[in-house]
């Protein structure tokens, strides 16, 4: 189970045990009791606690405790700062310190105790903010921020010390921003730019300036959270927090590594509801990444997979550059939802239309060819000799009068249409500057999406800085690939938010009878015996083979005659991991002579390895269908995870396998199917006969509810195989590993 965190609901990680025996938790949120209907089986938030930072980004009143006017030293320079920024934010700002009767001509406070007014923000320009938490919990300060380094990011000391400030905040009541933040929420940002806002959430403020200069391409941004180390205040904080404000339409976020798995999740989720977008860098793809960001920030990367996984799954849009970020969250923030999936390329070159619907076709994108109709109305200002199917090739003059226009406006009015792309990969005025400028009229008159690539490695043209950035309408890149990434998250994500139900709305909230018939079972810290995990199986409804276990050879021929021939036998104990590298399984057997002789065969094995066994099974034979895998492990930031994916002695050839993170529907247990690289197995290949799909889903759902009740009892479960049989005839678990927590 993951550990609470400030801002995150505290919870009794046993809680499915308390609520069967009738008690109740009492976990609180922000000091408020939480609704027991607020949280899941297993006690964690089913709902993303809102903070109310308006205070924090507006405040009235503010306290700068270390202010100085000496110069040459960095508190000064702060202090400056701080100072116009209260005055751009119409807040009363107010110094702090024990020796300085005042500090740039403003009357300065020797303590918190002794300012004139309860503040709202206090910037703490302090070595060590430890010993001013308490002061400020006195003043009743609602926010602080907390510039000093040395905490986590430096190592195990730093990280005692970082937690000693986190106990120390959690207790004061109050909110704070870092360690080891900077003054990125107090820039200056320009208010002349008009539309939907870019709200910035970064934990290194470097990696956020490419996001602020787009302030000068004329993209609004409207906040910036440097989050830093995130003793208190997180990601997910201000992921819930901007997806309520009015006239934000994307947020950024450069992310090295995350607090709390499940709190982010409740963020993702809050946002998918307010069909706000998130857009990412998340640093830990590799491992040399994962480490540098560990020892910037000092935070758990997680397993990248189940990471990449957990943002698909709530629809937070994961790029790996900023200047990818840059522009996905620019055209996410500024685009309307669109009117029509079609994508048309149309260019003055036969060349760079063909380059860039490649590149399109393969990074997904759907170019549909335009109609016979359509095609024959743009050969009215097109010759007849150039391809206008998709992409649509103009052979160049038509853009440099009256028919340019035309062409673009006969494209859009296509209702198949919903984004035009003109890749225009140098300037060639006065052409290229008509057609940027037609480009812009109609985007417009439109309400369809219209984008511009400008591939010139000047960028000084007036067509590309005056004409295209001068638009609001128009969505202009630098690069194809860019471009292409943008546009499939733009579609991506209007197709996800209008399918989107929060799994956390159907989440359990009460634990399963299946629950209570499996605590009997569970032996903390040790692996079960097959037979004990497979009725861990049973009691959750997950089918296994018609099986008995024996003790002799005789209760054995018994069993087999019982079970039905051929058979299959099994060592069945809690020290066995890998019965048939042990050579602990029999298969194929068929008659009671052979039944008898396996059943000594296995157990002198086990004998002689020194294995201690709780019997043998004889089992039901189950040959036809496709070997599957699904279990459940435990990561270190999401908590239970569920994979699937192609069994047997496939799991660690191919590693063909897709995760989600409980709670999930239907909808995403079929997704994971649908990500395996293997799938066409389950359709069925050279003349075998397509397997039972909805099974297969139907073990996932329920491994599932497993990870949920159990998650906190189960190190790691793995079914393996599973044996999914032809439509219709389900499907079996032939084999299972349960590891006790």
């Amino acid at each position: 189970m993951l550990g609470s965190t400030h801002g995150t609901l505290t919870t009794d990680s046993r809680r499915a045990r308390v609520i069967a025996c009738g008690e109740q938790p009492s976990p609180v949120v922000h000091g408020r009791p939480a609704d027991v209907d607020d949280l899941d089986v297993s006690g964690r938030p089913l709902y993303a606690a809102v903070p109310d930072l308006d205070r924090f980004f507006r405040p009235e009143s503010v306290a700068v405790v270390g202010a100085s006017d000496a110069e040459g030293r960095p508190n000064a320079g702060i202090t400056r700062q701080l100072i116009a920024w209260a005055e751009r934010v119409g807040a009363r700002l107010h110094p702090v310190h024990p020796t300085r009767r005042s500090v740039f001509g403003i009357p300065c406070s020797p303590s918190l105790a002794d300012l004139p007014e309860q503040v709202d923000l206090a910037v703490l320009l302090v070595g060590d903010p430890l010993p001013v938490i308490g002061e400020l919990a006195e003043a009743k300060v609602k926010f602080a921020v907390a510039f000093a380094s040395g905490f986590a990011e430096t190592g195990a000391e730093g990280a005692a010390a970082q937690a000693r400030l986190a106990a120390a905040v959690r207790r004061s009541g109050l909110r704070l921003l870092g360690p080891n933040t900077n003054l990125n929420a107090f820039e200056k940002f320009r208010d002349d730019l008009d539309g939907p806002a870019i709200a910035l959430i970064t934990q290194s403020g470097h990696q956020g300036r490419p996001v602020f200069a787009m302030q000068e391409l004329g993209v609004r941004l409207s906040h910036w959270a440097p989050t830093g180390n995130e003793a208190d205040l997180e990601t997910a904080d201000f992921i819930s927090y901007f997806s309520e404000q009015p006239g934000i339409g994307a947020i950024a976020c450069y992310v090295e590594g995350l607090k709390d798995g499940r709190s982010f999740l409740l963020a993702a989720d809050r946002a998918a509801r307010r069909k706000v977008p998130v857009v990412a860098v998340k640093v830990g793809r590799t491992e040399t990444g994962a480490r540098t960001a560990a020892s910037h920030t000092g935070k758990l990367t997680g397993a990248d997979t189940v990471v990449d996984a957990a943002m698909r799954q709530y629809g937070v849009i994961r790029v790996d550059g900023l200047d990818e970020l840059q522009d996905t969250a620019a055209l996410l923030a500024r685009a309307g939802a669109p009117r029509a999936e079609g994508v048309v390329v149309y260019s003055i070159s036969g060349g760079t239309g063909a380059h860039f619907a490649d590149l399109a076709t393969a990074a997904g994108l759907p170019l549909p060819g335009l109609s016979a109709a359509k095609q024959a109305e743009l050969h009215q200002w097109i010759p007849e000799y150039l391809s206008v199917t998709n992409p649509v090739d103009n052979g160049g003059h038509p853009v440099g009068d009256w028919r340019g226009r035309k062409i673009i406006d006969a494209i859009l009015a296509d209702p198949e249409v919903g984004v035009l792309i003109c890749p225009i990969t140098g300037p060639f005025p006065p052409m290229s500057d008509k057609l940027a400028q037609d480009l812009v009229d109609a985007a417009e008159q439109t309400d369809k999406l219209v984008c511009v690539v400008w591939g010139s490695p000047v960028g000084t043209e007036a067509a590309y800085r005056e004409t295209l950035l001068g638009s609001s309408k128009v969505a202009t890149f630098r690069t194809f690939a860019n471009c292409i990434t943008a546009v499939r998250a733009y579609l991506d994500h209007h197709r996800f938010v209008a399918a989107y139900r929060s799994p956390f709305d159907e989440a359990p909230r009460t634990p399963s009878p299946s629950f209570r018939k499996t605590q009997a079972l569970m032996r903390p810290g040790q692996q079960l015996s097959e037979h004990a995990a497979k009725q861990l199986l049973r009691a959750y409804g997950i089918r296994v083979p018609r099986e008995q276990l024996v003790t002799s050879a005789a209760a054995a021929v018994r069993a087999a005659s019982l079970v039905g021939y051929p058979v299959v036998m099994k060592a069945s104990g809690a020290q066995i991991a890998h019965k048939t590298e042990l050579g602990l399984v029999k298969i194929g057997l068929t008659s009671a002579s052979q039944v008898r002789d396996a059943y000594r065969e296995l157990t002198d094995i086990a004998r002689y390895e020194g294995i201690s066994l709780d019997g043998v099974l004889v089992c039901q034979m189950v040959e036809r269908g496709v070997e599957m895998v699904v279990g459940v492990t435990h990561d270190q930031l999401f908590g239970p995870t569920v994979t699937v994916g192609l069994g047997g002695v496939l799991v660690e050839v191919l590693r063909d396998a897709a995760v989600r993170v409980p709670p999930f529907g239907e909808d995403q247990a079929r997704g994971m199917l649908g990500e395996l690289r293997g799938r066409a197995l389950l359709e069925g290949v050279r003349g075998g006969p397509p397997v039972d799909v909805d099974a297969l889903v139907e073990v996932v759902l329920r491994v599932q509810r497993m990870a949920l009740e159990l998650g906190d009892d189960i190190a790691e479960l793995d079914i393996n195989p599973l044996m999914v049989l032809p439509r219709g005839q389900g499907a079996v678990a032939l084999d299972a590993l349960v590891v006790c927590r």
